[in-house]
């Protein structure tokens, strides 16, 4: 099997992260291409790759390229299926699945306040009720998480999934912004930091 998956940069790119993250969860070899973002030339050399010029992009020798996350997600957990990249557990995978859909589609006070900058190292002068409120909600769900599936390890399923790939770049705002959280959403944070694969990324994104 060919793999070949296009990011942005690693400091700022937190779709690319997601996507990387669940290509190294699978184990498999792969190419990595990086567009680098905010230059004059982006939007075109994404359309080289992708027909809506975003990242992350999945090129496969079977199914052609993949430039959703979730589809990203869905795909390799077809192709990899001894992984787990969903938790084996039928409650497990659907609350997963739940959990994911709402971090793809939702919190956009948070993206838009916080945006991903693995380089920062400080708090905002101030921070929205919105943005408040986007904070609260992921606490909530991570808490839920790990309060029902999470006994067999410190991931938001126990074992790491797709869950985590979705909630890692997550766990990096809150970090860089120096959010203060309930002691067991600081846990998983601490735990997403040391995620051996999420530490490659981290190391990389500080050089840029």
């Amino acid at each position: 099997m060919s793999l070949e998956l296009v990011i942005g940069n690693k400091n700022y790119s937190s779709w690319s992260l997601r996507g990387w993250l669940l290509v190294e969860l699978t184990g498999a070899a792969y190419q990595e291409t990086l567009v680098p973002l905010f230059r004059p030339d982006t939007h075109a050399r994404l359309l080289e790759h992708s027909p809506t010029a975003k990242v992350p992009v999945l090129k496969t020798d079977d199914a052609g390229a993949i430039w959703d996350s979730l589809a990203i997600a869905e795909y390799l957990a077809e192709r990899f299926p001894d992984v787990a990249l969903w938790p084996r557990d039928v409650a497990a995978r659907a609350m997963a699945r739940s959990v994911c859909a709402e971090m793809h589609s939702g919190f956009g006070a948070l993206r838009s306040h916080m945006p991903m900058d693995m380089q920062r190292n400080a708090p905002l002068a101030s921070v929205t009720d919105e943005v408040n409120s986007d904070i609260q909600r992921i606490a909530a769900i991570w808490a839920s998480c790990r309060e029902r599936f999470g006994q067999s390890g410190p991931y938001l399923f126990g074992q790491v999934s797709i869950a985590d790939a979705y909630f890692a770049p997550v766990a990096s705002r809150l970090r860089s912004y120096g959010v203060q959280l309930p002691a067991e959403a600081a846990a998983y944070v601490d735990t997403i930091f040391q995620w051996p694969a999420f530490q490659r990324w981290l190391q990389a994104a500080l050089k840029e």
